[in-house]
């Protein structure tokens, strides 16, 4: 796992052998984020980061400039990872939130000008979460939402989808 661009640039970091997530591959985050740069200025935004897993993502809008990074996952040995990387960094922006994240949304009030959520594919709510979020209100105005994937998922005929793209086995579908 690498940070792509920003403040921490290059910087490496190899999960636990251990570790129950499937991470967001380089590739595809590296293409994520390309894109996210013409529809984002990371500088100064508020993230929420769903099933965090590694905490990549976070890290990721922390490198470039996110003012504040709430992440959530349940997950005791991705939570022990996020800790241990927010501490090697000196990162003190980077909330974790360590529990279940359908609890977590469903008490949240704040909101968002980018969420970003990498489920379990399996997962039975998996296509719950945009109603979720656009029923809570979590994103702000002008705020992105974005779902990995699998793609047997098709979220093309929801109300705020934007586009989809997809990276290998890695899908993404935009909200708006």
């Amino acid at each position: 796992m690498r940070i792509i661009s920003g403040k921490y640039k290059g910087r490496r970091f190899n999960p636990p052998k251990n570790i129950t997530a499937r991470p967001t591959t380089d590739f595809a985050k590296e293409s994520l984020f390309n894109l996210l740069n013409n529809r984002i200025s990371f500088e100064e935004i508020d993230v929420l980061d769903l099933f965090a897993g590694t905490g990549s993502i976070s890290l990721e809008c922390i490198s470039r400039g996110a003012k504040e990074v709430i992440a959530v996952e349940k997950a005791m040995t991705q939570q022990n990872f996020i800790i241990s990387t927010k501490r090697e960094l000196g990162i003190n922006n980077l909330m974790l939130i360590r529990g279940d994240v359908f609890k977590y949304l469903g008490a949240c009030r704040l909101q968002f000008d980018f969420i970003y959520a990498d489920p379990p594919y399996d997962l039975d709510l998996l296509p719950t979460l945009p109603d979720l979020v656009f029923g809570k209100e979590l994103l702000k105005e002008d705020g992105i939402f974005v779902l990995e994937h699998s793609a047997k998922q098709d979220f093309s005929a929801h109300p705020h989808f934007l586009e989809h793209r997809n990276y290998g086995s890695v899908n993404f579908s935009f909200f708006a």
